[in-house]
C-alpha cells in the first residue's frame, strides 16, 4: 500500500505533518528526527517583529490534554529568512509557514519577504488573531474580514496559501466558504478552544495569561464533527487536527473529509510522534486491505 498523497499540488510522502507551534522551526528537531521523512511540517508562527510571548508559566498539563498561553513567541520574519529557512532549503520533505498578524497588511508583508527565499512548500495563514484595524474583530470569527486576508495574501503568493481556522466559532461552514471563495488553496482545522485552569488553592489561573488554548486528545471529537461539516461545505482540501495520537486517530481525520492531517501535542512528549503515527497508519491500512491512503478521505457513512 502507499501513504503517498497530494495536498493541493503538494507531494507529501505521507499525510502525517507535525503542527506549528509543536515543532519549533523544524531545525531544531534535527538531531532528533529524521525531518525528511516527515510527510512535511509547518514552523511555529511567523509575524513581521518579533515577539517575546505571554508570560510564565505558558503550559499546562490537563487530564485529556494540554493547554498553552505561547503568546505567537517568535524570532520574527526576516530572522526565520535569515537564520532557519537556508537549512530548511536544504530539506526533501514539505516545509509549510504559519503566517499571522493584526491586520492583513501585516498577513501581506510577511508572506512579501517569505516570497524572496526558496525552501518553502505554502503558507498556513493563522487566522485566529484580534484585527486591530477592526476593533480586535478576530478574522478567524467574521467571513468578511477572513476573506480581506485571504484576497490580500493570495495576489503575491506564487505557494499555495492554507488557512487554519478557528473551533472557537457559532458554526464553521460560513468561514469556510468564505475561505474558499477567496481564494484558500485548502484549509487547515482546527485550532485550539480557548480554556481556563484555575489551581484552586491559590485561586489564581494555572496560565500567567489567564486563558489559555486546550489541545490533546481532549478536543479530537469536535474536532471531527469540525473537519467533517466543513467536507461537506467546501471542495478544497482540508487538514485535519486535534488530538492526534495514533494511526487510527489519523485515519478518522481523514475519513472524515481531511486529505492530510497534523499532529500537535504528542509532539510535545515526542517529536517522533508523527513517524510513529505515519507507520500506525500504513499499518491500519494493511489490516483493512486499502491499497492508497487517499483512499480513505471523505468516506465518512452518515
Amino acid at each position: 500500500m502507499t501513504l503517498e498523497t497530494s495536498l493541493c499540488g503538494i507531494r507529501l510522502q505521507n499525510p502525517v505533518l507535525a503542527a506549528s507551534g509543536t515543532f519549533g522551526y523544524g531545525v531544531e528537531f534535527a538531531q532528533q528526527v529524521d525531518l525528511n521523512a516527515l510527510g512535511g511540517f509547518v514552523v511555529k508562527g511567523l509575524s513581521l517583529e518579533p515577539i517575546e510571548g505571554n508570560p510564565a508559566p505558558r503550559l499546562y498539563e490537563t487530564r485529556c490534554g494540554m493547554m498553552n498561553s505561547i503568546g505567537l513567541q517568535n524570532i520574527g520574519v526576516h530572522a526565520f529568512a535569515k537564520e532557519k529557512l537556508p537549512a530548511l532549503a536544504q530539506l526533501h520533505t514539505a516545509v509549510i509557514a504559519n503566517v499571522f498578524g493584526y491586520q492583513s497588511a501585516d498577513y501581506v508583508e510577511v508572506v512579501r519577504v517569505l516570497e524572496d527565499h526558496p525552501g518553502l512548500a505554502a503558507y498556513e495563514l493563522n487566522v485566529s488573531c484580534p484585527n486591530t484595524k477592526h476593533g480586535g474583530i478576530y478574522f478567524s470569527s467574521d467571513p468578511t474580514l477572513l476573506a480581506e486576508v485571504i484576497s490580500a495574501v493570495k495576489p503575491i503568493a506564487r505557494r499555495p496559501v492554507i488557512v487554519k481556522l478557528s473551533p472557537n466559532v457559532a458554526a464553521i461552514e460560513p468561514l469556510a466558504r468564505a475561505a474558499a471563495d477567496a481564494g484558500a488553496d485548502a484549509i487547515s482545522l482546527v485550532n485550539t478552544f480557548i480554556a481556563l485552569a484555575i489551581d484552586a488553592r491559590t485561586r489564581r489561573p494555572r496560565l500567567g495569561a489567564g486563558f489559555g488554548g486546550l489541545s490533546g486528545p481532549a478536543i479530537k471529537p469536535i474536532a471531527l464533527r469540525l473537519v467533517y461539516q466543513a467536507a461537506q461545505a467546501v471542495r478544497i482540501p482540508l487538514i485535519g487536527l486535534g488530538g492526534i495520537a495514533t494511526g487510527e486517530d489519523a485515519a478518522e481525520f481523514l475519513i472524515a473529509g481531511a486529505t492530510a492531517v497534523e499532529v500537535g501535542t504528542a509532539n510535545f512528549w515526542d517529536p517522533a510522534s508523527p513517524l510513529r503515527i505515519a507507520r500506525e497508519l500504513a499499518a491500519f491500512c494493511r489490516r483493512e486491505n486499502i491499497s492508497s491512503v487517499q483512499s480513505l478521505t471523505g468516506t465518512l457513512k452518515m
